[in-house]
């Protein structure tokens, strides 16, 4: 498995699109202003965040595997967001492989000491994920639905 991060194509919102089946998977995808149904060529425009940064992972120019943005969280950190795996590719390390190498970009291109995320209290897999890569609870940010996390940039991965 030598998937790549890379700038999305047109093609690759349709797939993505794909991955999200009704109202709630998409709020918990991509945040409560997101509204379903959505067209797919327009979540260029309605995934943007000021100074945000979106990737697809693929194998070379293939279909997508992954989806994933991070912006910056002020002077110092640096938030990732919006993380998707296709459905066909869950449990086999593709979330890991994302979210590692969207932590390498957001570190490279923001010089950020800190990673945020925030992850549904219930998604114990990405939960998961992000504990291996380093990312500790944020009690103080986090609710009875999401916990707020982060991890030091010298630590992640």
């Amino acid at each position: 498995m030598n998937p790549q991060l890379r700038i999305p194509v047109a093609s690759d919102y349709d797939t993505i699109a794909s991955w999200i089946h009704d109202s709630i998977s998409c709020a918990r995808w991509a945040g409560p202003l997101l509204r379903f149904p959505f067209v797919s060529h327009e979540l260029p425009e309605l995934l943007m965040v000021p100074n945000s940064s979106s990737f697809s992972m693929a194998q070379g120019n293939g279909v997508p595997l992954g989806f994933g943005q991070f912006w910056p969280r002020g002077e110092r950190a640096v938030h990732l967001g919006r993380i998707i795996v296709s459905p066909h590719k869950r449990g086999r390390g593709y979330g890991k492989k994302l979210c590692s190498l969207l932590i390498a970009e957001a570190l490279s291109a923001t010089n950020a000491e800190v990673i945020t995320l925030r992850v549904y209290r219930d998604n114990v897999s990405a939960f998961s994920i992000y504990s291996n890569l380093g990312f500790l609870i944020v009690e103080s940010e986090s609710n009875e639905e999401v916990f707020a996390m982060e991890a030091r940039a010298n630590s992640a991965l």
